[in-house]
């Protein structure tokens, strides 16, 4: 398995202006999406779970009712990589089709 590069924080912060409403907070990417209802913010979850285990690849988040939290970084490479922005745009994709 090909070993993945941890970027820098230039790096992150150069793929982070193609990203609306993400974050770098410790050593990870992050944001926040509030939906109508919990069944909106669930239904969303479930198609963005399906994409991670596409990309076996997988957030740290969390759900209260209408409000997701969405946290990515490569454990493997002890910090953010390639495949979290991937992600991040996938998730972003899910989203704008959504909504």
């Amino acid at each position: 398995m090909k070993e993945v590069e941890k970027f820098t924080d230039e790096q992150i912060a150069d793929y982070l202006g193609q990203l609306d409403g993400w974050e770098y907070v410790d050593g990870a990417i992050e944001t926040t999406f509030e939906f109508k209802d919990f069944k909106e913010a669930f239904s969303v979850m479930t198609r963005i779970a399906f994409e991670c285990e596409a990309q076996s690849h997988h957030p740290d988040w969390s759900n209260v009712y209408n409000t997701l939290n969405i946290r990515l970084n490569t454990h493997d490479a002890n910090g953010v990589t390639e495949k979290d922005f991937v992600l991040a745009r996938t998730i972003e994709d899910i989203i704008e089709s959504e909504f």
